[in-house]
Order: structure tokens, then sequence, then C-alpha cells
């Protein structure tokens, strides 16, 4: 089961969170801090998989910003890793070459498209005309 989904830059700022376990507002911060060391510290020969606390990270880096996710022991990390790579894809079609600012501006659509993904902190979506069908509809009745 996916824990959370963080996505954060080389200074370690926090773009997007979205937690699937409930964790109490005062300890999302100090969380997010330490998993964006553990994670930034590594070099980029190392495995993007790193055994943390009571779960693992799974985690990759697309130019200046890092996606990590936190999944269950009992989580296949590879179909994690390979999600996050579609849930990088799915942007770049939408938002055609994703950049943070898009991100930091258009949240609300970024959830949209990880909701239409993940469900419960369980993968129900990976096609990606399907993922962004909801925002296509949005998208057509705001310039109609």
């Amino acid at each position: 089961m996916i824990k959370f989904v963080l996505m954060v830059n080389r200074q370690g700022q926090t773009r997007l969170s979205r937690y699937y376990d409930p964790v109490e507002l005062s300890r999302r911060a100090p969380l997010e801090a330490d998993v964006v060391r553990c994670c930034l510290s590594r070099k980029k020969d190392q495995c993007s998989f790193v055994e943390y606390k009571d779960f693992r990270l799974v985690y990759r880096q697309y130019a200046a910003l890092y996606i990590v996710v936190g999944v269950t022991d009992s989580e296949n990390e590879l179909s994690i890793y390979e999600l996050v790579h579609n849930f990088v894809e799915v942007l770049d079609k939408y938002f055609s070459r994703v950049s943070e600012l898009d991100i930091m501006f258009n949240l609300d659509r970024v959830h949209v498209i990880l909701d239409e993904m993940i469900q419960n902190g369980i993968v129900v979506e990976t096609n990606r005309s399907r993922i962004l069908a909801p925002l296509t509809a949005l998208d057509k009745m705001a310039d109609g």
C-alpha cells in the first residue's frame, strides 16, 4: 500500500504532498524533512529504494524535482518506480513539458491527476487517456 507521495525540489521544498495513511499535521513537516534529507543525500549511482523506519521509500529524480513515494513492505518497489515515471509522463502530456512552476501554479490539476491514478493508497489507473479524461472535460467546459 502507498502511504504517501511527495514531490520536492533540490532545495528540499515540498511542492506536492498527498498522504494515504493518516499522519498528524504536526508530524508531517519533520517526516517530510527527514525523508527528503534521506533521498537527497544519496548518490546518483545508488539504488532508488531506501529502507526507512517501518516502510520503504521509492524515489526518482526528474530535472530539479524528486518524487518520493512511501510504501509498505508488501508493495512491489519496481511497480511503484514505474508508477512514478507514468505519473510524470501524464504530467508531461497534460502540461506539454511539465516544470516545477506548472506544478506550483496548477496544484489542483496535479492532485486530480494523482487522484485518478491512486485512491486510498492503491493504484487504480495507469492508462494516460483515462487519467486525463476528467481534466480534458473540465478544460472543454471552461473553454466553452
